[in-house]
């Protein structure tokens, strides 16, 4: 009796640990998405702990009258939503850089600054180490003449990451 009632207890117990959402020790993949411009990042997630991690991306924009790079970084926690969907907020900032051709006023100009952002989205983590996901991220510059001057932009993207 006593091997049947620790066997039921280790068997529950088992269960509720392998029905838990964990989220991945790390995650890379691309996030593409759109301000002022279409924009790819490579995007870089590491858990910090059962709930939280630190999302890195590195991005290209590019625009009608501009080029630029941003690196982000965002603090995220995650909560479980349902099944292998979770949802989670973040907050963060980041260093951008845009180079602008105005052929047609005869301006050509480049800006460096520094910006601050929020991150709010829902992802799906598949049986297979693969992850999507949908996010909103408001971002407001600092420092710049025309992008980083108080500007705020709003960013939505689609990720595909690889989690290991």
């Amino acid at each position: 009796m006593k091997k049947l009632l620790l066997l039921s207890i280790a068997l529950i117990g088992f269960a509720f640990t392998s029905s838990a959402q964990d989220i991945a020790n790390n995650a890379i993949g691309l996030r593409l998405g759109d301000s002022d411009g279409f924009g790819a990042e490579i995007s870089y997630q590491k858990a910090l702990g059962e709930n939280n991690r630190l999302e890195l991306d590195l991005g290209i924009r590019s625009g009608n009258n501009f080029d630029g790079f941003k690196l982000a970084g965002l603090y995220q926690w995650v909560w479980v939503l349902e099944g292998n969907f979770n949802w989670y907020a973040g907050v963060g900032g980041g260093l951008a850089s845009y180079s602008f051709d105005k052929v047609p006023d005869g301006i050509d100009d480049s800006e460096t600054f520094v910006f601050a952002a929020g991150d709010i989205g829902v992802e799906y983590n598949f049986n297979i180490p693969l992850q999507l996901s949908l996010d909103f991220r408001p971002e407001i510059g600092f420092g710049g003449d025309y992008y980083g001057n108080d500007d705020l932009d709003f960013d939505i993207a689609l990720g595909i990451r690889y989690m290991f």
